[in-house]
């Protein structure tokens, strides 16, 4: 079979990569941000951007719950319902995920797709934000992680709201999860102004599309490969401390999903910005923007591995598949970023 001859990890890497090269697309044509949408809503008075979210959730859970109607996809084979579902640690990791992404000025996707337009500033957010990840996940700050959020395998019930739902229901967990998605598309594409934002519309949906590759692409190579592969979709925090590990050490390691995706995201943030004429050198200027910078990049990365999961991670992977860690996750997300954003801009004097 073909798949002996790339390897389970290069297929895992090219299947990341694709779907990578779509979200860096997404980020430089589309303008497909985390930060951007909430600042927009906040400061901007403009909800298209998270408008724009609402329709890559709704084409990523509908087209995820298709792959597992079809048996393409076994959902409580994915990493996010195949663990137990913690709620503290949702709300404590997306809390500081979302400040430190304030301050940081971009999460670790818009960093990656920042420097794919030559911002060297996001250079140092991808590095201390992956360096403060594996540190949290098997460095000095584990033992205090696995002491207060110890990760345990989902026993009896599977954290999914479509899960849940089916058992009191009766109905198929795949039927409820396309309606949920539809009915998320639904809502979202409501308003005819929103309707009349084609470019909205379609980066949204491609950023979906995403993590359908992702899903679908993971788990044919979970079931025809030999190795024990997790079934996975676009996340960027260990990723990036990942990535940072193979270039050291790529001579004693293999490729996975997870630099396949960091680097397609560069990939199609690079493209995206040459299509739109942007791309130039950028640096920091500024040392307390960079002191700002640093300690926010530490911040997403310590809150991403204990949320299980960044604003993508959670945001869009663990939404499609409609786990519960995911809106609890999303919301702290979003308490913390606004939180950061009025530090920032308005600071939190109430006097006029």
């Amino acid at each position: 079979m073909w798949i002996d001859v790339i390897g389970e990890g290069n297929l895992a890497a090219i299947i990341g990569g694709i779907g990578g090269i779509l979200l860096g697309l997404a980020a430089r044509l589309g303008r497909f941000c985390t930060l951007g949408a909430i600042e927009d809503f906040f400061y901007g008075e403009s909800d298209i951007r998270l408008r724009m979210w609402g329709v890559a959730l709704g084409v990523a859970i509908i087209g995820t719950f298709a792959l597992s109607a079809t048996g393409l996809l076994s959902l409580p084979e994915t990493i996010y319902l195949d663990f137990r579902w913690m709620p503290l640690a949702s709300i404590a990791g997306g809390l500081v995920f979302g400040y430190g992404m304030a301050l940081a000025g971009n999460c670790g996707y818009g960093a990656l797709a920042r420097l794919g337009g030559g911002d060297l500033r996001n250079f140092m957010i991808v590095l201390v934000m992956g360096i403060a990840a594996y540190a949290t996940i098997s460095g000095p700050f584990a033992y205090v992680r696995v002491w207060l959020f110890p990760a345990e395998r989902a026993a009896e019930h599977i954290p999914g709201i479509a899960h849940s739902i089916a058992n009191w229901t009766g109905f198929a967990p795949s039927t409820i999860g396309i309606i949920i998605g539809a009915l998320i598309l639904g809502f979202t594409l409501a308003p005819a102004r929103v309707r009349q934002e084609r470019k909205t519309i379609f980066w949204g949906a491609i950023a979906g599309l995403s993590v359908i590759i992702a899903w679908a692409g993971t788990q044919w190579i979970a079931r025809n490969g030999f190795e024990e592969l997790q079934v996975v979709s676009h996340t960027f925090a260990a990723p990036l401390g990942e990535s940072i590990l193979w270039t050291m050490t790529a001579s004693g390691t293999t490729l996975s999903f997870a630099l396949g995706s960091v680097a397609g995201v560069w990939i199609g943030a690079f493209i995206g910005s040459l299509i739109k004429g942007h791309f130039r050198w950028e640096a920091c200027e500024d040392p307390r923007e960079l002191r700002r910078q640093i300690f926010g990049a530490a911040l997403m990365g310590v809150g991403a591995v204990v949320a299980m999961g960044c604003s993508i991670g959670q945001g869009l992977s663990a939404f499609s598949v409609l786990a519960w860690s995911a809106p609890i996750t999303v919301m702290a997300i979003f308490a913390g970023a606004a939180l950061g954003l009025r530090q920032l801009i308005t600071g939190f004097s109430i006097a006029e």
